[in-house]
């Protein structure tokens, strides 16, 4: 029986919101947090949500609460307000446990979306007396490395979903997810992650058995116990562990025998209810040569990917290599280098090593001509193609207007708004300068530019939803 002024959920309605969000958002973070709210009720323009987890329910409440209620508010008027609760039994996708509902927890309007961060970093811990790389448990287990740990990551909106996770799983006595699947180009932090999540779970209960290491060498001492016939102590020493964390997944793409015994050991250890996590160079559906069922297997769990970095993100990792050097590092050095060397952490922090080691072994002052002209090599290779025009094409079309507009005299909101972010977005991801942006925009003068930075800047600290259209544009643009 219907309480109040209830009516039935439009399916229909809810199915539009949810392709939103998958558009918005992406398949990863859709995957897991998307599908697995229900839609159960609407009364007095309240839709009720329900969820299989507190902590799913507490992440959907932070980061996507208020877009879902401003998407389908477009769809229906009437719905003004989303309430979330945690209820196991209604879930449709995945298996969970059951469990009792628990009372529903409002979502105020104002709820924060995904949003950029400021980049908290705490000193690190101590590292071990005899250097950075310390080994973990049994021989079997690779080293870790003593600087990869969750208080040296810099955290910024494209890995904090990633970070999140990997904490929830170091931190918690219990399975929280099965596997935990952390994915993502070269040097954006799965590794970091993966140390940092070893390194927690050593500290918190040192009774725990943890292995780490690489696909590589759980392959070469697959094929060692092959070898030796001996497989029944590898088994053994794989299938007893509380923790097994694999690198690189990747390859053991193609290596039939490998896939088959990982995927016996993956089974044994979820149905003993021991933790795995796993990272690779991308989501386990991209994954080539890879078996149906351990594919099937990787994804079942939760998947998080870590994104190309912003340039706040890199200009936070720069800020914390350079404290972690002990040098001042002019400001314009660092933004330059966060400008230009966009794709890859590790180059970016090496970058900054190596300016300092030349500053300090030959001499010299950290200026951004000995920059230029110490690092040509690399900033060669991390030119970037993207040009003005791509920008402002780009734009035009999100905003469904001509590309013609970005140039003319029209000052009306709909074309005025949009030029705004193309400057913006060619400030942020060019190296032209302002006058040149101007001159590319019709001729305007550099103090328009300088207006158009700032307002945009203004705008993404006031509206969510405009903040989340910057953001987006800025990853395809960047991709």
């Amino acid at each position: 029986m219907k309480r109040g002024n209830e009516a039935a959920i439009d399916q229909a309605e809810w199915d539009r919101v949810k392709t939103r969000l998958k558009q918005e958002f992406g398949d990863s973070a859709y995957k897991s947090w998307v599908t697995p709210i229900v839609a159960t009720a609407l009364r007095d323009g309240e839709v009720e949500l329900s969820v299989p987890t507190r902590f799913m329910r507490d992440w959907i409440t932070t980061h996507y609460a208020d877009r879902i209620r401003a998407l389908w508010n477009g769809e229906n008027p009437t719905v003004r307000k989303i309430t979330l609760k945690v209820e196991a039994g209604k879930v449709e996708a995945g298996k969970v446990e059951a469990g009792k509902a628990e009372p529903a927890k409002p979502l105020q309007a104002s709820a924060p979306a995904l949003r950029p961060q400021a980049f908290a970093r705490v000193p690190a811990r101590p590292a071990a007396a005899d250097g950075a790389v310390q080994p973990l448990g049994p021989d079997l287990s690779a080293p870790l490395d003593a600087r990869y740990v969750f208080e040296n990551f810099v955290v910024g909106k494209p890995n904090e979903f990633a970070y999140a996770a990997a904490k929830r799983v170091a931190e918690s006595d219990q399975v929280s997810f099965n596997p935990l699947f952390l994915y993502g180009g070269v040097g954006l932090g799965k590794t970091h992650l993966m140390h940092a999540i070893a390194w927690e779970i050593r500290q918190r209960t040192p009774h725990r058995r943890v292995i780490y290491l690489s696909a590589e060498k759980f392959m070469y001492s697959f094929v060692r116990a092959l070898r030796n016939q001996d497989t029944v102590s590898f088994k053994e020493q794989f299938r007893s562990v509380d923790v097994l964390m694999i690198d690189d997944v990747q390859f053991i793409a193609g290596k039939d025998a490998t896939q088959e015994e990982f995927f016996h050991t993956f089974n044994a250890l979820v149905d003993q209810g021991r933790q795995i996590v796993l990272s690779a160079d991308k989501s386990p559906s991209s994954l080539e040569e890879i078996g149906d069922r351990l594919r099937s297997r990787l994804s079942s769990g939760l998947v998080a990917d870590l994104h190309p970095t912003t340039f706040e993100l890199r200009l936070g990792i720069l800020d914390a290599k350079a404290e972690q050097l002990g040098v001042l590092v002019p400001q314009k050095v660092k933004e330059f280098l966060a400008h230009k060397i966009t794709s890859n952490v590790r180059e970016l922090e090496g970058a900054l090593t190596r300016l300092v080691a030349h500053a300090q072994l030959v001499g010299g002052s950290l200026s951004l001509e000995t920059t230029q002209e110490l690092l040509q090599d690399l900033l060669r290779a991390h030119d970037r193609r993207l040009t003005m025009e791509e920008i402002q094409k780009r734009v035009a079309e999100h905003f469904k207007i001509r590309v013609s507009d970005m140039s003319s005299a029209r000052r009306s909101r709909a074309v005025a708004r949009p030029r705004q972010v193309a400057m913006y977005l060619s400030k942020q991801l060019t190296s032209r300068s302002l006058p040149e942006i101007g001159r590319a925009f019709g001729g305007r003068d550099h103090t328009t530019v300088i207006h158009a930075v700032r307002k945009i800047e203004e705008l993404v600290k006031l509206d969510t939803a405009f903040a989340e259209d910057v953001e987006l544009l800025t990853r395809m643009l960047e991709s």
